[in-house]
């Protein structure tokens, strides 16, 4: 099968020869001179784009020379750069702000166990490129990361308890942030921002939790009933000494002036009638005998 693909290819190749012969021959000198010049700016344009380089926005080039190595003081910005074919070759660099998530699983200053998934925003610096790539190479982040990330986060989780992690989340982030920015510094690494995206405790310790809030919020509540209880009482002690207070003062008014009961007895009969009149029920009471006593006149006249 081999034999006969080679075999396939020599005739194409010599179908296509054989066609393209015949078009030049069919060309007239001035279309032929003109084909010419055609393949050799052709030719010409192949071997120019060898002597030139591109750098994308966002990005940054560094020169390794066969002769000398890399180039420690010159740091290619976007556009289109010069380069001597097979003895200079441009290493590029991606220097904007990229993403990288980690996750640790690690012990708590309480000896409980936490996962964290935090999300890292860093940068090779761009007058470092050269020492980046001599000690890390293009691939910096999959190899620094991963065990910078590690320490930090066991070293800086166990600063804290259970509570403080919960409740202080944005102090512990702070702190990681502090933590890995002094450490990328040593390697030429620039962080823009460290977040915990997600923060885990055990399963244990976590229905823990929700039997403490459980056990808070019915405390709570009994709390709220036994004061609600207390001022009920308190307000009922409050209505008696205003009762016993009112009587005291009616009784002492009633002694020390007449009138006064009989202005009672007044308001007393008006009250009964407005009742009576908004009765349906049709009756004829003579109101000079409601709430008559053996010591008014009338009554004594009847």
């Amino acid at each position: 099968k081999k034999i006969n693909a080679v075999q396939n290819m020599e005739v194409a190749f010599q179908q296509i020869k054989g066609g393209f012969i015949q078009f030049v021959e069919g060309l007239s000198l001035k279309e032929r001179r003109n084909l010419k010049i055609v393949g050799f700016g052709l030719v010409g344009i192949g071997c120019a784009s060898k002597f030139f380089f591109g750098v994308k926005p966002g990005h940054r080039a560094i020169m390794y020379n066969r002769l000398s190595g890399i180039d420690d003081e010159i740091v290619y910005s976007e556009g289109l750069h010069f380069k001597v074919p097979w003895f200079q070759r441009p290493i590029k660099f991606n220097i904007k702000t990229r993403p990288f998530e980690y996750s640790a699983s690690t012990g708590s200053k309480d000896l409980q166990e936490v996962k964290l998934d935090v999300r890292v925003l860093a940068r090779p610096r761009e007058d470092a490129l050269q020492t980046v790539y001599r000690r890390l190479g293009l691939d910096y982040d999959e190899v620094l990361f991963p065990s910078v990330c590690e320490e930090t986060l066991r070293s800086v989780v166990a600063q804290y308890n259970a509570a403080q992690l919960l409740t202080q989340r944005e102090i512990v982030s702070y702190a990681i942030r502090s933590h890995l920015e002094n450490i990328l510094k040593e390697f030429n690494i620039a962080l823009d921002d460290v977040s915990i995206t997600c923060l885990r405790f055990s399963d244990e310790f976590e229905k823990a939790i929700e039997g403490k809030q459980i056990a808070q919020q019915e405390a709570e509540r009994a709390k709220f009933v036994v004061d609600k209880a207390r001022q009920e009482t308190k307000g009922m002690i409050l209505r008696a000494e205003a009762e016993a207070r009112a009587t005291e003062v009616i009784g002492k008014a009633c002694k020390t002036n007449p009138a006064f009961l009989k202005l009672k007895k007044i308001e007393t009969r008006r009250n009964i009638s407005n009742v009576l009149a908004r009765s349906q029920n049709k009756l004829l009471i003579d109101g000079e005998v409601i709430l008559m006593t053996e010591d008014d006149p009338l009554v004594r006249k009847k």
